[in-house]
């Protein structure tokens, strides 16, 4: 399994997502703001990946009790939709509350969650891979694998589970404009792990699934409210309507520390946008003329409607989802 982010030496250690696949680099945090940073910058992204980032965060910079709020609050302001990185710190918030020694015990919760997510996406694996056809042409969307989790992935843990069972899996990855990280991440990953992976663009998938060349759709999630609706990489609400229109399944897989009950429907989960530079350049290089202006939402929400199943480490959610998922989350929240 890949180590996305691990302790050294009472640093947080993460490998630089934005410099793959052509350099593996590693980044060494040593307080609580260089994991804010690293989250804010998008070192490290993908929502259980950077709950967990936030979990050592906190860890990291609370050997005193009058440090710990500060710390807290300055990692919940990274960024917004990803529903994984409050949880984490509510969770490190309740041991502090329950009165137990700040430096010692956060650390402790902190393994604790890193291990936790491995094995919640292990579980979400097992189970995903019942959607998977024996021989399958899946697609996916931005990275919902290692790198965006703790270490095996949600969507990828549902294709490694399927190809660890003797299934015949070949894998589309959606390049996932303006950040690539289908391109970038998605196929690296797979690529690593021997599995047929073939990158398009975003404006391909329609075509291919008209000529019939996918079978099942998976792709990850930032946060899903009551309801069902999913929010996720933006350009996934455009996969859904392209699956929808062609009879392909569309499934999405994420940790029950995604779902967000107390958010009724996707109008009120708060869309992240991004520095337009990430639209208009590439590298030093221009891509977008001055004056013209530019929207960068990094999130889509895609309605429940559109959804077959959300998969979960204790089973796969169906509609009515607002049935499903409060009897899946149920002692979980």
């Amino acid at each position: 399994m890949l180590p996305t982010i691990d302790w050294d030496d009472g640093e947080v250690v993460m490998i630089d997502q934005r410099k793959l696949p052509s350099k593996e680099v590693y980044v060494r945090c040593r307080t609580a703001k260089d994991v804010a940073r690293a989250i804010r910058t998008m070192v490290i992204r993908g929502a259980p990946a950077i709950g967990v980032a936030a979990a050592m965060g906190v860890a990291l910079d609370t050997q005193l009790a009058t440090e710990f709020y500060r710390t807290c609050d300055l990692l919940a302001a990274t960024r917004p939709t990803a529903v994984n990185l409050f949880w984490a710190i509510e969770r490190m918030k309740r041991v502090f509350a329950g009165g137990m020694r700040v430096g010692r015990s956060t650390a402790e919760l902190q393994a604790l969650i890193d291990a936790e997510d491995v094995a919640n996406c292990r579980a979400i694996g097992r189970h995903g891979a019942g959607v998977v056809p024996a021989e399958a042409r899946v697609l996916t969307h931005c990275n919902a694998g290692a790198l965006a989790t703790g270490r095996y992935g949600s969507a990828l843990g549902v294709i490694r589970a399927a190809v660890e069972a003797g299934k015949r899996v070949a894998v589309y990855a959606d390049e996932t404009r303006p950040f690539l990280q289908g391109a970038r991440l998605t196929a690296w990953e797979l690529v690593r792990d021997g599995i047929d992976t073939t990158v398009i663009t975003d404006g391909m998938a329609g075509s291919l699934m008209r000529a019939g060349m996918v079978d099942v759709v998976v792709v990850g999630a930032d946060r899903i409210a009551a309801n069902g609706d999913v929010a996720n990489k933006i350009g996934t609400y455009t996969v859904a309507v392209l699956a929808r229109e062609h009879g392909v399944p569309f499934y999405v897989a994420a940790p029950l520390s995604t779902i967000d009950l107390s958010t009724p429907d996707g109008s009120g989960i708060p869309i992240e946008e991004r520095d337009a530079k990430e639209m208009t350049y590439m590298g030093a290089s221009q891509l977008v003329p001055e004056g013209a202006a530019v929207w960068n939402p990094a999130f889509d929400v895609t309605p429940a409607s559109f959804v077959a199943g959300i998969i979960t480490e204790r089973g796969i959610c169906r509609p009515p989802f607002a049935e499903s998922l409060k009897h899946v989350c149920d002692g979980n929240q």
